[in-house]
């Protein structure tokens, strides 16, 4: 419903919306114009008259929004404005970076990605390395990944997941929009003959905890890297 293409929102904006799903869209525009933050959207209905139509109103409003400078994106469950993609060059500003993405935090958060959630043993594993702290720190601080829960097994370890910010920056709508093993293979990521049996998984980010995970405790990253830790 709100992957859109012009032939959409041609005919969304031809059939209209009532007076009253106008309203609902006013409030709508405002709420997410006025927030700080991209904003849910059990987070607008609790400000929207009751029986208001929330889906049809961000249908629309995402259509009038379509060829303009600013669009009506959704990442994650969340809804923001955001810079047409065409305009990115107009407002392009190279600099240097200070800091890249050493090549173990890159293949640590493609791991995260694609195999949420996962734990640090299950990271090394896929890696076939052990990670260290200071990886999984650097992922943390630039709020690509988040500690999502425990997995309920011995030792309770931590597991990972990536975040909005995530989505975001890598300009994806969900985590399953992340290209597969075919899209891969065409952009030349994988070279020679691959392993029988060899796959790309199908990534997924709920929000809610799974079945085999639990909460977290009061400090789970320390805790988790409790063998890195200098003994006192």
């Amino acid at each position: 419903m709100f992957d859109l293409k012009a032939a959409d929102v041609a005919a969304l904006l031809a059939r209209g919306p009532g007076q009253a799903q106008r309203e609902v869209m006013r409030l709508c525009e405002a709420m997410i114009f006025a927030s700080a933050a991209p904003l849910s959207e059990e987070e607008m209905l609790k400000r929207l008259p009751d029986g208001a139509e929330l889906g049809a109103a961000l249908a629309y409003l995402k259509a009038e929004y379509f060829a303009r400078g600013v669009n009506l994106v959704k990442v994650g469950k969340k809804w923001l404005f955001r810079t047409a993609p065409d305009l990115a060059f107009v407002l392009q500003r190279e600099q240097q970076e200070p800091k890249k993405l050493s090549r173990a935090a890159l293949e640590t958060l493609a791991i995260v990605a694609y195999h949420q959630p996962v734990t640090r043993a299950e990271i090394e594993d896929i890696r076939g390395v052990a990670i260290s702290k200071g990886t999984m720190d650097v992922l943390l601080e630039t709020g690509w990944v988040r500690l999502r829960g425990r997995r309920r097994a011995p030792g309770r370890p931590v597991t990972y997941g990536t975040t909005d910010a995530f989505l975001l920056h890598f300009g994806l709508e969900q985590i399953s929009d992340l290209p597969g093993l075919d899209e891969l293979k065409g952009a030349g990521l994988f070279d020679g003959r691959l392993p029988k049996g060899f796959g790309v998984p199908q990534p997924r980010d709920d929000s809610a905890l799974m079945e085999d995970e639990e909460a977290l405790g009061d400090d789970p990253l320390n805790e988790s890297f409790a063998s890195d830790l200098p003994e006192e």
